[in-house]
């Protein structure tokens, strides 16, 4: 069975009375433990595609199979709980909670899967120790540096032990030296945990990562 299964997927938006494809018949199939890369200029699709694949999003036609599950006919409700037990989520931006220490951004997504407060601390104690951040786990996100910030996002992403982690742009905002840091240190947990990696990037250092790179052009497909 694979990680991820897209048949025949497009995807709409309406602007006023008109109707634009974003993404256009995509067909792709990722084995479980395989680190993908969707590449393509800005407006290729990929973001969209990346959102199809993150549950964060439904297509217009087609269906999406996340580990054997049809989730095109999830309702939101189910959808939620999906995405929470499912996939870690790693954004350009971060997304860290600023009123939150390292620790506590690390544990909220574990406050929802409503896991026990002792194991909740040995998970958080876990994964800052896994991205080196262990001197830093009760500074605020604003105290820390740019890739300091994406080590918590990674911490937080992969403590509720996703089977996906979705990536996007996950070195936009960082320097060559801390973007290659990162990619080393997300390679390195793919291979600790085995969970499926997708990136959306326009960053070749990120493209040095994996063996399959998906190129997307016009909503389609260009070259895999």
């Amino acid at each position: 069975m694979n990680s991820i299964h897209i048949e025949n997927v497009s995807k709409n938006y309406t602007l006023g009375k008109v109707e634009v494809p974003a993404l256009k018949n995509i067909s792709l199939s990722v084995k479980h433990g395989e680190i993908i890369c969707l590449m393509g200029p800005s407006g290729s699709g990929k973001s969209t595609l990346l959102n199809l694949i993150g549950a964060l999003d439904t297509p217009t036609n087609g269906e999406v199979h996340i580990n054997g599950e049809n989730i095109s006919t999830l309702t939101d409700r189910a959808l939620s709980k999906f995405r929470n037990r499912t996939l870690g989520f790693i954004f350009q931006s971060f997304n860290l909670i600023p009123v939150l220490s390292v620790s506590e951004n690390i544990e909220y997504p574990l406050l929802i899967q409503d896991i026990s407060a002792l194991k909740r601390r040995d998970r958080v104690k876990e994964y800052i120790d896994a991205v080196g951040l262990t001197p830093y786990s009760s500074r605020y996100p604003d105290e820390l540096s740019g890739g300091q910030r994406q080590r918590v996002a990674i911490a937080r992403a992969l403590a509720t032990h996703p089977s996906i982690i979705i990536a996007d742009e996950p070195t936009a905002n960082l320097d060559h030296k801390t973007g290659k840091e990162v990619m080393d240190l997300i390679s390195s947990m793919n291979k600790k945990s085995g969970a499926t990696v997708v990136f959306a990037t326009h960053d070749p250092i990120v493209s040095n990562y994996t063996k399959k790179i998906i190129r997307l052009k016009d909503g389609e497909i260009s070259e895999i």
